[in-house]
């Protein structure tokens, strides 16, 4: 059975010496590490040495590595957060803002990045089912995620650029499934065809 990953919050770092290193820069190094191997096959080893910090930087920091990851994961879903809404809002109208929702998952399921994966796909596999913390982060991402999408659709029926017919939940939760879906794809280095595979959600929408 496997072990269940020690529930740690962040611990706020008690005032005193000026912290040494940039918390965001750190945390990204250690994002990459976590992305690529998962939370049980990444040591504190692998984290200082991401990092470049000292062992002792990082345990005055962080209690440990569940501490490093929680700060990751908040770290990781703020910044893909900001991608999505810049891509949104370079539509002129509710289904462009989708369609350019869709192409950036796309092109960050795609190369380097794709390959990494999505910490949010690959906690959910390897961490839900066993971490409370972590399964609350997930769920919490994935309605956040799904209720931008929903917005969008709704924002496209008020334009008329999006049939009023159209579900927005059930087509919010669709495409939720197929954007998590590239995710694995992509991790999976299979190849993907963006615009081809976005015209075909965006017939979700017809």
């Amino acid at each position: 059975m496997q072990k269940a990953a020690r529930q740690s919050p962040p611990i706020a770092r008690p005032p005193g010496r000026p912290r040494e290193f940039d918390m965001d820069t750190a945390l990204d190094r250690a994002l990459r590490v976590f992305r690529e191997r998962g939370y049980h096959a990444t040591s504190i080893g692998d984290l200082t040495a991401a990092m470049r910090l000292a062992t002792g930087s990082v345990y005055k920091a962080f209690r440990d590595k569940h501490a490093v990851f929680l700060a990751a994961f908040e770290r990781y879903t703020a910044v893909r957060g900001e991608q999505t809404r810049s891509a949104a809002a370079r539509g002129g109208n509710g289904r462009e803002r989708l369609r350019n929702v869709l192409l950036s998952y796309v092109e960050h399921s795609q190369g380097v990045e794709g390959r990494r994966g999505c910490l949010v796909v690959g906690s959910a596999v390897e961490l839900s089912a066993v971490d409370p913390a972590v399964r609350a982060r997930v769920s919490a991402q994935l309605e956040t995620n799904e209720n931008f999408i929903a917005g969008l659709i709704r924002e496209g029926q008020a334009d008329g650029s999006i049939p009023g017919h159209v579900d927005a939940d059930d087509t919010a939760r669709l495409m939720i499934c197929i954007t998590q879906g590239m995710r694995v794809v992509g991790k999976a280095r299979l190849p993907l065809d963006g615009p081809r595979l976005v015209g075909v959600a965006m017939k979700l929408l017809a």
